[in-house]
């Protein structure tokens, strides 16, 4: 969807005054965002220094021994004046390899896939508590809509500031709070898997941010597939399945926080 300037200027300001408070409500005194290189954790990181100061910042940029991406996401720290650390968890990656190969089991490709994006979180969350940071969630919903992340992994995360706008939205914003089009305009690639995004999902971009926010559906196969990972996906979003043994809670309004199975 194209926006106005009107519109990405109230965006802007709803996104600056959303971090500050949610930073507040966590009673942090930073932010700590994982740098790729691509567009979303660029305009997060962005406007994480418009809510909180430059100094009030850090981009760790973890590797996965590839150092793909490892340029733009240097640049862009730099030049918002972030501190960023570049941490290789190659080590640890090869050894949760072994662990399970130890364990008598194949490591399957899905877990190649994946693991590394757990192990940054895994390393987010240790520098973030190590500092009295949040670490903030840079998914987008187009990414979130076919459950394009990893549970526990990129899908993590204190607060989300762009979890309601497409990728094409992103990149507008991006570009209305001034970055640098290299910034916003990568081909988005996950970065592990040697393919673009559009490659692994089997559709573009603009086929499912048209359904997503116009109504215009694909040709029938690919409505089919962004269908089914829709439904598929919905169990990375959701807060973890409670069993509820009916026993009485005499706090009541502390026991509604809890999500208990009906």
């Amino acid at each position: 969807m194209k926006l106005s300037n009107e519109k990405l200027e109230e965006l802007k300001l709803e996104i600056i005054n959303y971090i500050r408070r949610k930073i507040k409500e966590i009673g942090a005194d930073r932010i700590v965002i994982g740098l790729s290189g691509g567009k979303d954790s660029s305009v997060c990181l962005k406007l994480s220094t418009l809510a909180l100061t430059s100094e009030k910042v850090t981009g760790l940029i973890i590797p996965d021994g590839k150092r793909d991406g490892i340029e733009l996401a240097e640049g862009i720290a730099k030049s918002l004046n972030v501190d960023y650390k570049i941490l290789d968890i190659n080590k640890i990656t090869r050894e949760i390899k072994n662990l399970v190969e130890s364990a008598g089991s194949n490591y399957s490709d899905q877990s190649k896939i994946n693991t590394p994006s757990r192990v940054r979180m895994t390393l987010l969350y240790a520098y973030a508590q190590s500092n009295n940071g949040a670490v903030l969630n840079t998914s987008n919903l187009s990414e979130d809509w076919v459950g394009y992340s990893t549970i526990y992994g990129d899908a993590a995360g204190a607060f989300s500031p762009l979890a309601s706008l497409t990728t094409d939205e992103v990149v507008q914003l991006g570009l209305y709070i001034g970055l640098d089009e290299k910034f916003v305009n990568p081909i988005p690639s996950d970065g592990l898997t040697g393919k673009t995004d559009e490659e692994v999902l089997g559709f573009s971009y603009k086929e499912l941010n048209d359904y997503i926010r116009e109504g215009i559906e694909p040709e029938a196969r690919i409505k089919e597939k962004i269908d089914r990972l829709n439904r598929n996906s919905r169990f990375k979003f959701k807060k973890i399945d409670m069993f509820n043994s009916k026993l009485p809670i005499a706090i009541e309004d502390i026991a509604n926080i809890y999500d208990f199975e009906e």
